[in-house]
C-alpha cells in the first residue's frame, strides 16, 4: 500500500509539473484548452477508498486554481468527478471484473475506456467552463470551450495510455 502511495504522489506531482508548467500555456484557436490534469482522475480502480479519490481530486484542483488563477473552479471541478468517477467506471466495467481491473485502455478494451474517459471529460469540461463563465451570455463560446478542451483533452489522454500501453508489452 505504502508503494501504491508513493506512486500516486509521484504521478500526482508530474501531472501538476506538466500541467502548470508547459499546458496552461497552450490556448489554441481561443477555445481549447488541453485539462491533462483529469486523467489523474481516471486512474482510481474500483476498490480505491472513495474518501481518498475525493482528497486526491480536490487537493489536484486546488492546486490547478492556485496555478491557474481560477479561484475554486478546479476544485469544485474536479471534486465532483472524484465523486462519479467510481460510478462511471462501475458502469464501463462488467460487475465480475471490477475489483481487479484497473482503468487503463490495455485492460478494459478501447469502447469501454473511451466510453468511460469521454464521459468523465465532457462533465468536468461542462462544470468547469460553466463556473468558470457563471452566465451564459455568450453560449457559443461557452460550448466551443467545452467541445475543444473535451476533445483537446481525450487525445492527450489516449496518446499517454498508448505510450504507457507499449512500455508495458
Amino acid at each position: 500500500m505504502k508503494l501504491e502511495f508513493f506512486k500516486d504522489i509521484l504521478i500526482f506531482i508530474m501531472i501538476c509539473l506538466v500541467q502548470v508548467l508547459v499546458l496552461n500555456h497552450i490556448h489554441l484557436l481561443n477555445c481549447a484548452m488541453p485539462l491533462l490534469y483529469v486523467y489523474f482522475a481516471l486512474l482510481f480502480p474500483y476498490n480505491y477508498p472513495r474518501w481518498a479519490v475525493l482528497v486526491w481530486c480536490f487537493l489536484m484542483g486546488l492546486v490547478m486554481d492556485v496555478f491557474s488563477n481560477t479561484p475554486g473552479v478546479a476544485a469544485a471541478s474536479m471534486t465532483l468527478i472524484g465523486l462519479l468517477q467510481p460510478i462511471f467506471f462501475g458502469a464501463f466495467v462488467q460487475h465480475d471484473n471490477q475489483e481487479e481491473v484497473k482503468p487503463h485502455l490495455r485492460s478494459m478494451g478501447f469502447t469501454a475506456y473511451f466510453s468511460y474517459a469521454a464521459a468523465l471529460v465532457l462533465i468536468y469540461c461542462v462544470v468547469y467552463f460553466s463556473l468558470e463563465a457563471f452566465h451564459f451570455f455568450n453560449w457559443l463560446q461557452w460550448l466551443k470551450n467545452i467541445g475543444g478542451s473535451a476533445l483537446l483533452t481525450l487525445i492527450l489522454i489516449f496518446v499517454i495510455e498508448s505510450v504507457v500501453r507499449k512500455d508495458s508489452e
